[in-house]
């Protein structure tokens, strides 16, 4: 076997890559649940990445018409069948077409300009992790779109280490099986994963952050639709007879508890988010996300939600305010508690290639959130990004780096488990 210091993937190789499919433009959109993928983008990429793991030599490559691509590297040695999955759409929180990436050399520690417009500067006054990567090569945006590493990045982490394992036939791995999915950004995307078709013992999401990461716990999660019914009347004679549904979501907004929004929560804390409100006198309708770790506490802000309505039902009117809320994923430890080993295959995985691993609960969710309640248990990996879903979104290449080379160590210390550890 190769030693693993040995077992380096070139940085140029893995930053072109990069830069490659950062070119395609694949936002997601929430407001397109019928169709998928949500948008032409996310299968344009997924037809690019099929045909460049074709050759590459991947057997098994298969693209469905929804946009889930998998793929098969045989293996060579004994040991369980795993996988590793990575999602082909980004964000739609900000602009995501014609992103222009831009590589700091030697970062030396300050405010990285963006963008003289604005202007928009990247400061470690603001975000002070950047401090951590002077001296590295640091890849941002131009200040007008996100970049993309979310998750890009670990698409091109996982298929730069079945790359170096396809270029070096004598290092012994076991089978391993790759996906790309679309529409994870908005919660969809294992809606349609084919769990027996994939046919991986256990598998891990490359979709985190910052170096070292290694995720089993998530967010319970519940996305929200609040409509408000108005009634408009003219407001010279608007007394007593007109409803104002923008009043009503305001008031809304007013009586979730104060300090459970995101900007004031971390750790395990729960919270409530309203992210968008349209809508007009008479018709409004808000959408807001329910997040917390505890699974009692869960349920409570659910049914916080349906005395709010009440309330000002009785205050307004019945009907005047109605509540379409669904669960959209739970928290995977539940899943994952029975398995650690593969959390702890991960974790000297990344001791192997000299990275300090440090788990922390997901501050969202990942496609193997509802992956593991489908029966393919699957932790969740960095990418080595940071500031997803914005336009002060940077990687640090070192960073991406070592995350394909923690994928490539999995595959190989995978090996030496025994065929069915479950």
């Amino acid at each position: 076997m190769a030693a693993i210091m040995d077992r380096e993937i070139a940085l140029d190789r893995l930053t072109a890559r990069f830069q490659d499919y950062v070119h395609y433009a694949t936002q997601s959109d929430e407001d397109h649940a019928a169709v998928c993928p949500s948008t032409p983008g996310q299968l344009c990429l997924a037809r690019h990445l099929a045909e460049e793991l074709r050759r590459m030599g991947l057997s098994d490559v298969t693209l469905d018409a929804n946009g889930y691509l998998m793929a098969t590297l045989p293996g060579t040695a004994a040991g369980p069948v795993i996988g590793f999955i990575a999602h082909l759409d980004t964000s739609p929180d900000a602009p995501g077409d014609g992103i222009r990436p831009r590589i700091i050399t030697n970062y030396d520690g300050g405010d990285i300009l963006l963008n003289k417009a604005g202007p928009v500067i990247l400061s470690p006054q603001e975000f002070p992790e950047l401090k951590a990567y002077k001296g590295q090569e640091i890849m941002v945006t131009d200040g007008t779109t996100l970049l993309g590493a979310d998750d890009k990045a670990g698409v091109c982490a996982v298929v730069s280490a079945a790359e170096y394992l396809l270029q070096h036939r004598e290092i012994p791995h076991g089978t391993v099986r790759f996906a790309f999915t679309p529409d994870e950004e908005t919660g969809r995307s294992a809606d349609r994963f084919d769990v027996t078709a994939f046919g991986a013992d256990f598998a891990y999401t490359v979709d985190g952050g910052a170096l070292g990461g290694i995720e089993y716990e998530n967010f319970n999660a519940a996305n929200a639709v609040i409509r408000f019914a108005g009634r408009s009347v003219h407001t010279g004679d608007a007394k007593g007879k007109m409803r104002n549904a923008l009043t009503m979501a305001a008031e809304w907004q007013q009586l979730l508890p104060a300090g459970e929004r995101p900007e004031y929560t971390d750790g395990y804390e729960g919270f409530y988010h309203v992210y968008r409100v349209q809508g007009d006198v008479e018709h409004v309708s808000l959408k807001m996300l329910v997040r917390d770790h505890d699974r009692a506490r869960f349920e409570q802000r659910k049914r916080l939600l349906s005395a709010m309505a009440s309330l000002l039902n009785e205050k307004y009117g019945a009907g005047a305010v109605t509540v379409d809320c669904h669960d959209v994923y739970y928290n995977m430890r539940e899943k994952i508690a029975p398995v650690m080993y593969i959390v702890e295959l991960a974790e000297r995985a990344m001791c192997a290639v000299g990275v300090v691993p440090h788990a922390e609960p997901i501050r969202g969710g990942t496609d193997g959130a509802r992956l593991s309640f489908m029966g393919l248990p699957c932790p969740n990996l960095f990418t080595g990004g940071h500031n997803f879903h914005g336009r002060y979104e940077y990687l640090p290449l070192r960073s991406l780096q070592k995350a394909a080379q923690t994928v490539l160590e999995i595959i190989c210390l995978a090996a030496q488990l025994p065929k069915s550890p479950k």
